[in-house]
């Protein structure tokens, strides 16, 4: 009689949950590990305001997304794609629909149902979980032991164990008080594996507001305005939206969806200037003939807030980049009214950040997400060298490379073959 293999998955987050689905319903005995008292920490946080587990775009936009990565991440979507996603969840008792945005919410808007019915299916499956358990990488680092063998610091004591493949999906290195703290980086280095060094994803900026605007105005939202910026490398990024202001800077969804492309040219030249239209839903002209309409007795204030709607933290801005003499200049007013220039200096630290991007190169494994340099060891998840704006795509994929990750396994040990 064939002895059942064994699999570590190391993880409980969204991507060690489904690998752990995946070989649960194949029959393999499967062992879950994670750090914390209870798995999908994350996963909760996330659905705090409405838990948005995909989007309802044509897969091609959907794919697009994920940028440089797309022939990386595409693989991975066809094997777990959003439609996919959403079939899952219906088969857990949980309906979504589309909101106006296109994302895709469950029908209550809540994690925590969600959570609740798919633990319920992995207990049934008899996959075991082991909370509190730290991942402290392998017996000896540097050996040729094998890549299975891997230790824990648990509740009592430090302990090893072996299994017949191990899943890690370790998450990357944001809102370290869940559990993903990029720990295991120097590990997997250690044993041979390319990591691309993790930066914040999804992330707001520093810049260097005066005192009065950061008293007055933090916390402010930016409602009803556009942003757009252009790289070093020609590379461009326009959308409408919003975002907030801080003590120290930006933040918000806007700044997220061009957060990549940010960080890698303050990154490459120490800083990055986007221009911000206050006022997107009129042309350079029309602005500009409500600035040089005559305001008679009325403060430039006053004018500005009832020709075009500008007060508050939007005239605040104003005063930010332009001199007394120049807020007098119709022209350069009317111009910079289009186009406020706000130059962003760093983004915010990673642990503060929605998500990370870097981690294990796709080129450091095969195609089935196994390492090259660990045989029987397989990624997945944030701790993948890919990253996505929000609207969807952070759980989609992760969940995808969770069951792509213990397909391979599957393949690496012929179950079913």
């Amino acid at each position: 009689m064939t002895a059942i293999k064994t699999v570590a998955v190391i993880g409980g987050g969204p991507a060690g949950l489904m690998a752990a689905e995946t070989l649960g319903a194949a029959g393999l005995e499967v062992h879950l590990y994670d750090t914390m008292p209870s798995v999908g920490r994350k996963f909760l946080l996330a659905g705090r305001g409405g838990l948005n587990l995909t989007h309802s775009e044509p897969f091609d936009v959907f794919a697009s997304r994920f940028g440089d990565r797309r022939t990386a991440v595409e693989p991975l979507l066809n094997a777990f794609s959003p439609d996919a996603l959403r079939a899952w969840s219906q088969g857990l008792g949980i309906d979504t629909f589309v909101g106006t945005s296109g994302r895709v919410f469950p029908t209550d808007m809540k994690a925590a149902p969600l959570l609740r019915a798919w633990l319920h299916r992995l207990r049934a499956a008899g996959v075991q979980f082991h909370m509190r358990h730290r991942w402290l990488g392998w017996p000896d680092q540097h050996s040729d032991a094998p890549a299975t063998s891997l230790r824990f610091d648990t509740p009592a004591g430090e302990r090893t164990i072996a299994a017949d493949a191990i899943v890690l999906a370790l998450g990357g290195a944001s809102w370290s008080r869940l559990g993903s703290d990029g720990a295991w980086v120097p590990w997997l280095q250690a044993r041979g594996v390319a990591v691309a060094p993790l930066a914040p994803a999804n992330c707001g900026f520093d810049m260097a507001w005066s005192a009065h605007f950061s008293e007055r105005f933090a916390g402010q939202p930016f409602k009803s305005v556009a942003i757009a910026f252009t790289d070093s490398a020609g590379r461009s990024f326009a959308r409408r939206g919003e975002f907030v202001a801080t003590a120290t800077g930006i933040e918000g969804s806007l700044v997220y969806a061009a957060s990549a492309l940010l960080r890698d040219e303050i990154a490459a030249n120490g800083s990055a200037t986007l221009r911000l239209d206050l006022l997107p839903d009129r042309s350079a002209e029309q602005v500009a003939a409500a600035v040089r309409h005559p305001r008679g007795a009325r403060s430039l204030s006053s004018h500005l807030k009832s020709r075009l709607g500008i007060e508050g933290v939007k005239a605040g801005v104003l005063h930010e980049v332009l001199k007394r003499d120049e807020m007098l200049d119709a022209d350069k007013l009317a111009a910079t009214l289009k186009a406020v220039p706000l130059r962003l200096t760093a983004p915010r630290q990673i642990d503060e950040a929605i998500s990370s991007a870097g981690g294990v190169r796709f080129e450091a494994l095969g195609a089935t997400l196994m390492a090259s340099a660990l045989p029987g060891v397989f990624c997945a998840g944030e701790m993948l060298d890919w990253e996505a704006p929000t609207g969807g795509y952070l759980i989609n994929a992760s969940m995808a490379s969770g069951v792509a990750a213990a397909r391979g396994v599957l393949a690496h040990l012929a179950v079913g073959t």
